[in-house]
């Protein structure tokens, strides 16, 4: 068999952690796809995948071997399209990650445009409330919020955020309204992991940075539901701008200490960086920056 191909197929088998889900990706047959594999293997003299009943999983010589045909196929794609012109149609499969909340109301809409202006492309969407490394995980494109490590993607700004204070009119009228980061130590405090880790929130004040360690009555991991839980009056939560802005709006919650909030935080679109960005990846960022950036409450 062709040599790119068989790379081709183990890339998506390896990806997908499974010879079914390979096989859905590539439009072949399951028993196609074990043998692409198979000869790979036999070719090279190496295990690539470890296979159990339930789960794939690259060997340490298959993670090495990833890593290489990743890059591999990426650099012929792009010649490729080199032959072809600028004006290349986008096509193919797109990888693409984002924060769980920020995925549904931004990321989403935006790759639902994409896919009906590119008919020949596909999009896989993994929404985590994490640092997703795309190298590890296969992806090509990420939308991060906060500052960016050092690393080799390629970044390109197209927001900001801000980490804000907030409860229901309804509890501020029961309990009475916070004038300074001390008084919470003396608030029912809803903290969600996701934005919040720690049980630390930090605060500026004077230009110098004030901690305050909050003793919460209730801790969720899911942004939303301690949204809701402050909507209903329970406690005071710290969330992200952008998350709150339909409660805001309709005077659900109410903003507290603004005074007080940290730096704004970045949004970057991030992407894994080559000799030149292919005609989908080209095309999906300039989709993507277009819409966040039209956000009024990204800005």
């Amino acid at each position: 068999m062709d040599r790119l191909h068989l790379m081709t197929v183990f890339v998506a088998v390896a990806e997908s952690e499974s010879f079914a889900g390979g096989a859905r990706r590539l439009g072949m047959s399951p028993p196609a796809v074990t043998r692409a594999v198979a000869a790979l293997e036999e070719r090279l003299g190496v295990k690539l995948l470890n296979r159990t009943t339930r789960h794939v999983r690259v060997t340490e010589a298959g993670q090495r071997y990833l890593e290489d045909a990743r890059r591999i196929i990426a650099e012929v794609d792009e010649a490729d399209e080199a032959a072809v012109g600028i004006n290349a149609e986008p096509r193919g499969h797109l990888a693409v990650t984002a924060p769980v909340l920020f995925g549904k109301l931004f990321v989403m809409p935006a790759v639902v445009d994409y896919l009906q202006r590119y008919p020949q492309m596909e999009v896989s969407a993994l929404f985590l409330d994490r640092v997703v490394n795309l190298l590890e995980e296969g992806l090509d494109v990420g939308i991060r919020i906060g500052e960016l490590a050092d690393s080799t993607m390629k970044a390109l700004r197209v927001g900001y955020v801000r980490r804000v204070v907030c409860a229901s009119p309804e509890y501020l009228d029961k309990l009475g309204l916070p004038l300074a980061p001390e008084d919470l130590l003396g608030h029912q405090i809803i903290a969600a992991s996701g934005v919040s880790p720690t049980i630390e929130w930090k605060f500026q004040r004077d230009g110098e940075t004030v901690g305050v360690r909050v003793r919460p009555r209730l801790v969720i991991t899911s942004n939303d539901a301690a949204l809701e839980a402050a909507v209903r009056g329970f406690g005071i939560t710290r969330l992200l701008s952008y998350q709150v802005a339909q409660q805001l709006a309709n005077q659900q919650l109410k903003i507290i200490l603004s005074e007080f909030e940290p730096p704004r935080l970045p949004i970057h679109i991030v992407h894994r960086e080559g000799r030149r960005p292919s005609a989908k990846m080209r095309a999906f960022i300039d989709l993507m920056a277009a819409h966040l950036r039209s956000s009024a409450d990204l800005n």
